[in-house]
């Protein structure tokens, strides 16, 4: 099973990308996962696009994970009623306001800003791109000089680096979009501003979807550990992160909380300007391809497009150089393979001892049942040097595995036992299924009896055999 790519691509579907036709190029070119932006378009945009991703995937065969994202409490400007062109000098008014903005002031959708806020603190709009510093508060709007100017358009976000702001963990529209997701058995969900690890248990209180945290306030930065814990993956957040403790950190938090999160064995996704020229150009610049190349390196498990392949002009294109550069790296020898490490649990024991065989023989693939997806997260978290085939006999685990890295999911009926009659219907399987052939070793690994849940207790070598 050569030439498969371990890193996970996920990209962000949108206007560029929401026909069948354009998701099943986007597949074939190497996506495995595809995110909804909850912050843009409707529930029935949103229905659209995770039916059109369905309809793609099963056209294809393929399992392919949505992931939505929630907005959290991001705060943007509103509805402006033609483009701003702020100068540097100029004075503004923001205030709290449902009705369009204009050259008179800019609506804010928080109606508590005014009240977080005081002289001298600074505000950031659209990625930092526009920079103002406040010179006046009352209980009805701010007034505030721009420093860095530029073209103010509806609906960009807003920044207050530095300053803690009394805005909910999740809001109401969050709340509305979890009951969505669970109506329409959504494989993830991203929570955006995680600040703390009850943010992540809130949301956990409306469903049972994995929650990927993503981290980019400098509070999720201090908790990272407590949040790590009640998350079941983490998604490095470069945006606002950049924003928020300066872009000259990004790089050591980013390598930080990959680290954090293969030691807590939890997916995680970089994302984030990662081929951002791309949105206009065909082909990347040489800093952005070094950019997806470390990240791997660093360990991440997924990399995300987000612009890229939502509203760009070359999506496509930009899948495809991911993909290039993630092969690149994972042929080199700068990737981590075959780690683990010691442990007392009965699981991590035999996840690690499934690792070990492959430096001891010749393997060509590791073989994982999983009923919840215990077993595939906890190899795949070991990094190995072949693939790991999941088989499970729940389709919704079969979706949600293919986040994971080096992880390809399949759906096979377990039946009652392990025995030399399973064995036998397995290798017709591998050999239907896969690129196995009569006489490759595979280790086989899971949990017994009767592939019970959460628990992997054991391993075996097996020589692919046709009947």
């Amino acid at each position: 099973m050569k030439n498969l790519l371990h890193t996970k691509i996920i990209a962000t579907i949108g206007p560029a990308s929401n026909t069948v036709e354009k998701i099943t190029e986007l597949i074939n070119a190497g996506v495995r996962s595809f995110r909804v932006n909850s912050s843009h378009g409707t529930p029935e945009s949103h229905l659209q696009e995770i039916q059109n991703v369905r309809r793609a995937a099963q056209d294809l065969n393929i399992y392919i994970p949505i992931i939505l994202d929630l907005q959290g409490p991001k705060i943007r400007a509103g509805i402006l009623r033609e483009p701003m062109n702020l100068k540097e000098g100029q004075v503004v008014i923001l205030k709290p306001a449902k009705e369009q903005g204009n050259e008179d002031f800019i609506p804010v959708d928080y109606p508590e800003l005014f009240k977080d806020l005081k002289p001298d603190d600074v505000i950031l709009m659209d990625d930092g791109k526009i920079q103002m510093k406040i010179t006046s508060t009352n209980a009805e709007n701010i007034e505030a000089v721009v420093t860095d100017g530029g073209v103010l358009t509806s609906r960009k976000g807003i920044n207050v680096p530095g300053v803690k702001l009394n805005v909910p963990s999740i809001t109401q529209r969050d709340i509305d979009y979890i009951k969505f997701a669970v109506l329409n058995k959504v494989d993830y969900l991203a929570l955006s501003f995680v600040r703390k690890k009850e943010d992540v248990l809130q949301v956990k209180e409306y469903c049972d979807i994995p929650v990927i945290a993503k981290i980019e306030k400098p509070e999720a930065v201090e908790n990272l550990n407590e949040i790590m814990a009640v998350s079941d993956g983490i998604m490095v957040a470069r945006g606002d992160l950049g924003i928020e403790i300066s872009p000259q950190r990004v790089p050591i938090v980013q390598k930080h909380i990959i680290k954090e999160a293969n030691s807590h064995k939890k997916e995680v996704i970089t994302a984030t300007q990662m081929l951002e020229s791309m949105m206009h150009e065909p082909i990347p610049t040489r800093a952005e391809a070094s950019d997806v190349a470390n990240a791997i390196i660093d360990g991440t498990d997924a990399i995300m497009l987000s612009g890229e392949t939502a509203v760009g002009e070359y999506p496509v294109e930009a899948v495809k150089i991911m993909r290039s550069i993630a092969e690149n790296v994972e042929d080199s020898n700068l990737c981590q393979y075959n780690t683990f490490e010691p442990s007392d649990e009965d699981s991590q024991i035999i996840a690690s001892a499934a690792i070990r065989m492959l430096e001891q023989t010749t393997i060509s693939a590791i073989v994982a049942f999983t009923r919840s997806g215990f077993t595939a997260r906890l190899i795949s978290k070991a990094k190995p040097s072949v693939p790991v085939i999941a088989i499970s006999d729940n389709k919704a685990v079969c979706d949600r595995l293919n986040l994971l890295w080096g992880v390809f999911p399949f759906y096979m009926e377990f039946g009652s036992g392990f025995n030399e009659e399973f064995l036998a219907k397995l290798d017709e399987f591998l050999i239907n299924n896969t690129s196995l052939k009569k006489g490759d070793k595979v280790v086989i690994t899971g949990g017994m009896p009767s592939m019970g849940l959460g628990t992997t207790n054991f391993v075996r070598i097996h020589q692919v055999q046709v009947q």
